[in-house]
C-alpha cells in the first residue's frame, strides 16, 4: 500500500507540473529596455528610426524582441525608479536617450547589463566610459564620430 501511495503522488506531481514544465521550455523573447527623460510623442521618430534599425538587423518587436519604454518625461528624479522596472522585466539591453541622465541613471542602476546611449553627450567627462577608444563595463555610446574618412562609434569599432 506504501508504494502504491507513492506512485499515485509521483504520478499526481508528474500531471500536475506537465504544463509549467511546457511553458519553461518556450523560448523567451529577449526584452529591450527603452530608456529616455523625453514623451513617447517628442521621441516618436526616434523611436521609429530605432525599430527600423532593429528590424533591418532582423528583430521586428512583438515577433522575436520585446521592448519595453519607460518615459521620465522631463522628470529625471524618476529614471532611477524607470531604470528598476526596466530591470525586473529582465532587460537584455538597455537603450538610454534624451542626455546624460538616462544613460547615467542606467549605470548606476546595473554594472552587468549592457547599455547604448545616444544624446551628443561626452561618455569620457562624464564618466560613463573610461576613454574613446575603449568602451568601459558594458556601456556603448551609439553616437558617431568621424575619424579621417571613416565613421566610427564613439567606442572606436
Amino acid at each position: 500500500m506504501n508504494i502504491r501511495r507513492k506512485l499515485i503522488v509521483a504520478l499526481g506531481a508528474g500531471v500536475l507540473t506537465a504544463p509549467f514544465a511546457s511553458v519553461g521550455q518556450q523560448q523567451t523573447m529577449p526584452v529591450i529596455g527603452y530608456l529616455s527623460n523625453g514623451s513617447p510623442t517628442a521621441f516618436a521618430p526616434m523611436v521609429a528610426a530605432f525599430r527600423q534599425g532593429l528590424s533591418e538587423t532582423g528583430y521586428v518587436e512583438g515577433q522575436n524582441v520585446v521592448i519595453e519604454y519607460r518615459w521620465a518625461e522631463g522628470q529625471n528624479d524618476r529614471l532611477p525608479a524607470l531604470v528598476t522596472e526596466l530591470l525586473r522585466r529582465q532587460a537584455a539591453v538597455i537603450v538610454a536617450t534624451g542626455g546624460s541622465g538616462p544613460a547615467l541613471a542606467a549605470k548606476a542602476a546595473t554594472p552587468t547589463i549592457p547599455i547604448a546611449f545616444t544624446g551628443g553627450i561626452d561618455p569620457v567627462k562624464l564618466g560613463l566610459v573610461a576613454s574613446l577608444a575603449r568602451h568601459q563595463n558594458s556601456q556603448l555610446d551609439l553616437g558617431a564620430r568621424r575619424q579621417g574618412d571613416r565613421m566610427t562609434a564613439a567606442n572606436g569599432s
